[in-house]
């Protein structure tokens, strides 16, 4: 537990707020910024003076439904939750509630890419939405059944997951697969079982994803550089832009190239070529 930076957070925020913001009349003329002390405290159902001791790095470590209550009591954000938790010494809770449902405000932004391939996928690699010119790019992977709808699982099962991007890629791109999964798993927690499952089947049936796993790398992607192999227009190289949610339950992947380059050319080509279909044959090894 760090007192001192937990005081100091306390109090920063408890001074960014008015007291219109948490639903109390502004009354008479204050002689600080923000909300009181006292106010806060009721905010969180606790007594004034235990919430005082923390602001004076006085009090004991509060408990884990303690510090939510102060969190909601400073209308905290999620990230802003996640710090409190960490700095009373307690891990922050599960943030993921992975959900099928996509945002109409991710959807809404994609529905304006219209000359960008674009996906929305889960934490753990299904894809949710695609527009046009991503089906054209990767082929279409919504809606395919049982394992197959998570990437993980075609990338070590299946010969047309890796064809879809240059061998000397295959390598790094395995590893951050593996890596972004253990990143879900570990923000969801151990009860996860849609995630277990994957993982389980995949330990089961892949000699080389049960090597990686054993590394224990983890890391969430922001952005990458890749390399596509298209059947008709030939390699396409693109930088991946992730754009999580919240809760990074769910991201929106955007492919894009520099204006004027070849790959760019190639990806305006795609609306022209239409969605790629793979042989069934190059499902499964």
């Amino acid at each position: 537990m760090d007192r001192a930076a937990l005081a100091d957070f306390l109090r920063r925020r408890r001074e960014l707020l008015r007291p219109e913001d948490v639903g109390l009349g502004s009354g008479a003329r204050r002689r600080t910024p923000g909300l009181r002390r006292e106010e806060v405290a009721a905010l969180a159902g606790m007594s004034a003076d235990y919430y005082t001791r923390l602001e004076q790095q006085r009090g004991p470590q509060p408990s884990e439904q303690m510090i939510a209550a102060i969190a909601r009591a400073l209308r905290c954000s999620l990230d802003e939750r996640d710090h409190l938790f960490h700095l009373t010494g307690h891990n922050a809770p599960v943030r993921v509630h992975r959900s099928d449902h996509v945002d109409p405000a991710v959807l809404r932004v994609l529905d304006r890419l219209a000359d960008t391939p674009a996906i929305v996928v889960n934490d753990l690699g299904e894809t949710l939405v695609e527009n046009r010119l991503a089906a054209a790019l990767l082929g279409s992977t919504v809606d395919l059944p049982g394992n197959e709808r998570y990437q993980p699982w075609r990338w070590f099962m299946t010969v047309a997951e890796p064809a879809k991007y240059a061998p000397e890629q295959h390598e790094r791109l395995a590893r951050a697969q593996v890596a972004s999964l253990r990143a879900a798993v570990g923000a969801a927690g151990p009860g996860d079982r849609r995630a277990q499952q994957l993982i389980a089947d995949l330990e089961r049936e892949s000699p080389a994803f049960r090597e990686l796993w054993a590394r224990h790398e983890v890391r969430t992607r922001w952005e990458d550089h890749k390399t596509f192999v298209h059947p008709e227009l030939g390699r396409i190289t693109v930088d991946c832009q992730v754009l999580h949610t919240d809760n990074r339950a769910q991201a929106l992947l955007l492919f894009t190239a520099p204006p004027g380059t070849e790959d760019a050319q190639k990806l305006e080509m795609l609306g022209v070529v239409g969605s790629q279909q793979f042989d069934a044959s190059d499902a499964a090894r």
